[in-house]
Formats: C-alpha cells, sequence, structure tokens
C-alpha cells in the first residue's frame, strides 16, 4: 500500500511530523507538498494532488492536513472514489475504516496533538474495511450518487 501525504501552511508542521513516522514505520508513502513553509499557499492545491493519486492508485491511502481540517475533506471529496473523513479519535477512525472504507484521513492541525494524529494514523493505516454486505450495499450506493453527480 502507498500512502500519499499532503497539507498546506498551517497543517505543514504537522504533516512532517507525520510523515517522520510513516518513515519510520517503514510505508511507502510520497510527500504531495507543501515541501516548504509557505504562509501564503491554499490547501485546494495539496488536497486535490493527494486525492488524484489515491482515486488513482488503487490500494492507496491518503492524509491531509490544514488548519481545521475542513478545507481539505470539502475538496477532496470532490473527487468520485474518495470518502475523506476528519479524524477526531482513533475509535472513530477505526469505524470510518471498517465500516465505510474511508480511504483519505484528515487532519485538523489546529486541534489535533501530535501524539493524537500518530495514534489515528497508524489505526487508519492497520485497521481493514470489514467488507460487510451492508457496508458494501452503502458503498455501492454512493458510487451510483457519484455517477450521476
Amino acid at each position: 500500500m502507498k500512502v500519499f501525504i499532503g497539507a498546506d501552511h498551517r497543517g505543514f508542521k504537522l504533516k512532517e511530523a507525520v510523515a517522520q513516522r510513516l518513515f519510520e514505520w517503514k510505508y511507502k508513502f510520497e510527500d504531495m507538498g507543501a515541501g516548504f513553509y509557505d504562509p501564503k499557499d491554499d490547501y485546494t492545491l495539496y488536497a486535490e494532488k493527494v486525492a488524484l493519486m489515491v482515486r488513482d492508485n488503487k490500494g492507496s491511502k491518503g492524509i491531509l492536513l490544514c488548519g481545521s481540517g475542513v478545507g481539505v475533506d470539502v475538496v477532496a471529496n470532490k473527487f468520485d472514489g474518495i470518502r475523506a473523513s476528519i479524524g477526531k479519535s482513533s475509535n472513530q477512525v477505526k469505524a470510518g475504516r471498517k465500516d465505510d472504507d474511508m480511504n483519505v484521513l484528515v487532519l485538523a492541525a489546529d486541534y489535533t496533538r501530535a501524539k493524537e494524529a500518530k495514534e489515528m494514523v497508524k489505526v487508519f493505516l492497520e485497521t481493514k474495511f470489514d467488507r460487510k454486505s451492508r457496508h458494501k450495499r452503502r458503498l455501492q450506493e454512493i458510487e451510483r450518487i457519484e455517477e450521476n453527480n
């Protein structure tokens, strides 16, 4: 599995900490930016890059960060096949993976400590979609909605 990570200026510091942990955990990952702290950058660029890579690379996952998490979440979910959600706790992230096959974890850098972020990332990457029939049916419904909009 490959992981694509991206953040704007407000998420930059936390992204760097998460990327370091991904390296230590020996995950294959690609940093989609920002490559350096730029207080004038826009989250839309990084959310688009990560969403496109996750969409186009079957089985991959994404991690997006911005201040509130809302901006990158909104942008990522504009792309068919992306199921992004803001992580609030490890238990919530686990449920999002098991029940909804969440493929992009969004972290709100202004409201998430590094330790919490690392715990949520670990759970996000290790938890499998449970493939229960009701959960697969719901994903099919999401695909139907995407096709018609």
